[in-house]
């Protein structure tokens, strides 16, 4: 069984063709970049023509790298980031650019709303959110939330918002692309956190509909992520190179799928991700909330189970800050790259680029000699929220040298992500034994302080990079044969290495680790005085 799966993330689309049968194996695959338009008003938009054009390229490429013809594929589904807003007409055409997950133009429009009213909790209005939390176990209590991109369209663009036919996300507004049928997953619809959870209540709350102003009509019909959406058009098909007719998964959203291409979709089961954003994420049978740190358990793409999800929005991308502005070795490995012809669109570009930070990273001893570094590049959400917050390197002293400053920035993602770990565990039991998939896996260094600070065993699996791909592959194999999704993803993922803490630097970390969670609170007028 041949599947495409588009790997759809903040700057670039991973396509890739997937071979199921007794294992599953990524034959080919390719990736192309777009672009992020962010705005000094808190914008973060992206263009439809852009994504359009790197789907249709990269779906071409893969049948330069194997034997599978496109009358060979099977089906074809999206994985794509979450928590955006794209207002379509009837056709399904886009009114305006895409608002990213890291929009927060309505700020305004969010403070009206949840910060109003004589009675708060965590700032926001009592009665609004337990409304909200008595629905969906879920609220709205950050200005990225998509249902104040739509309220900001509807303040600041009444022109665009009169046109509004429906309002999708990301995966849903490409799914229309190929198939010409307009319906959001639930997954996404979720995310709106307008969506009712209640079992035999499942679909849009017309009670929450009209507290926050929305206009009924603008919400599209519902379907599971593991639902066939349709069939790819004619005109689709002429533009990725594909046969008509093949048919379109619902697919979803990329923390959707993680867990199952992590193999850790057993009740209790714990994974981390860390690529461009980060998480830690808890596999339940049953909704948990905890709103002070602004964790909840998101739909899963299996019916009746959660993802218990708290959020580093900024994971991966301080790594990416950190190679462009820290290191010498980004030059060295391109020239290395295209001495020897490797295409950075595969893993050995990351294999060779974490090679090089590795040799540089543990020049410095654990601890970076005291410097530590927070991860709040673009404000923060768990376990609190700040769009204020922003990064710091403490306590540099004149003999800090540049290799403390990167293993700084290792640790200091991973300090973060003990503390949403250890908020987990307030509401649940996370497991002994973490999954931690994602890009940054492939660097043995952050394996072992990951595991050396949370104090966890850490596993990782083989192609950690399409990890959330691999689990939309899976969900439209089993949605195509009528499979059970949680025992494939058991059974085709194996832990490849596992990594034990060293107890030897538990008390350098510890101390790290208490002055790491002080630097918020200490800093936090700081960060609002010079960013509000």
């Amino acid at each position: 069984m041949n599947i495409i799966i588009y790997d759809f993330g903040t700057s670039s689309v991973k396509t890739c063709l997937f071979t199921i049968d007794s294992g599953i194996c990524l034959t080919a695959s390719s990736s192309a970049g777009y672009s992020l338009y962010v705005s000094d008003d808190g914008g973060a938009e992206q263009d439809t023509d852009e994504w359009w054009n790197a789907i249709c390229s990269t779906t071409k490429k893969l049948f330069q790298q194997c034997d599978i013809t496109p009358g060979e594929i099977d089906g074809i589904a999206f994985c794509s980031q979450i928590q955006g807003s794209v207002f379509v007409d009837e056709n399904g055409n886009a009114l305006r650019r895409p608002m990213n997950y890291l929009d927060q133009k309505g700020v305004k429009e969010y403070n009206k709303c949840m910060r109003s009213g004589l009675i708060k909790v965590s700032g926001c209005n009592l009665f609004k959110l337990l409304r909200n939390l008595a629905v969906n176990y879920a609220a709205s209590t950050s200005a990225k939330d998509p249902v104040w991109k739509y309220k900001w369209v509807e303040n600041n663009e009444p022109e665009i918002y009169n046109k509004i036919y429906k309002w999708l996300d990301i995966n849903d507004y490409l799914t229309a692309k190929c198939t010409g049928r307009i319906v959001r997953t639930a997954d996404s619809a979720f995310a709106t956190f307008l969506y009712d959870t209640r079992k035999g209540r499942e679909g849009w709350n017309s009670g929450l509909l009209k507290m926050y102003g929305i206009n009924p009509k603008h919400m599209p019909e519902i379907i599971d992520c593991t639902e066939k959406a349709g069939e790819l058009t004619m005109k689709a098909a002429s533009d990725l190179g594909l046969k008509e007719g093949i048919p379109v998964f619902a697919g979803g959203g990329d923390t959707t799928f993680v867990s199952i291409g992590a193999g850790a979709c057993n009740v209790g089961d714990t994974h981390i991700y860390v690529g461009t954003s980060g998480w830690v994420s808890t596999f339940l049978d049953h909704q948990v909330v905890d709103i002070n740190a602004m964790i909840t358990g998101v739909l899963s793409a299996c019916r009746g189970y959660f993802n218990y999800y708290a959020e580093l929005e900024t994971a991966g991308k301080c790594i990416d800050w950190m190679k462009d502005n820290l290191t010498e070795e980004q030059k060295k490995l391109q020239l290395k790259i295209n001495q020897n012809g490797i295409s950075p669109e595969f893993e050995e570009f990351f294999t060779h680029y974490y090679e090089h930070l590795s040799d540089e990273i543990s020049k410095a001893p654990p601890g970076a000699n005291g410097v530590i570094f927070t991860p709040w590049l673009h404000g923060n959400r768990c376990p609190f929220e700040d769009n204020n917050a922003a990064g710091i390197f403490f306590n540099i002293r004149i003999d800090t040298g540049r290799e403390d400053m990167l293993r700084a920035v290792f640790e200091g993602i991973c300090y973060h992500l003990r503390w949403l770990l250890e908020c987990e565990n307030r509401k649940v039991q996370t497991s002994d034994t973490i999954r931690f998939v994602g890009g940054a896996s492939l660097s043995p260094v952050f394996c072992r302080i990951l595991s050396d600070i949370t104090d966890r065993n850490i596993e990782t699996i083989n192609n950690a990079q399409e990890v959330g791909a691999m689990g939309a592959a899976m969900v439209v194999a089993c949605g195509i044969r009528g499979d059970n999704v949680m025992k494939l993803s058991k059974e085709l993922v194996k832990p490849a290495h596992t990594y034990v803490p060293d107890n030897r630097n538990r008390e350098i970390y510890e101390r790290n680790y208490r002055i790491f969670k002080k630097l918020y609170k200490n800093n936090a007028s700081c960060f609002k005085e010079i960013n509000s």
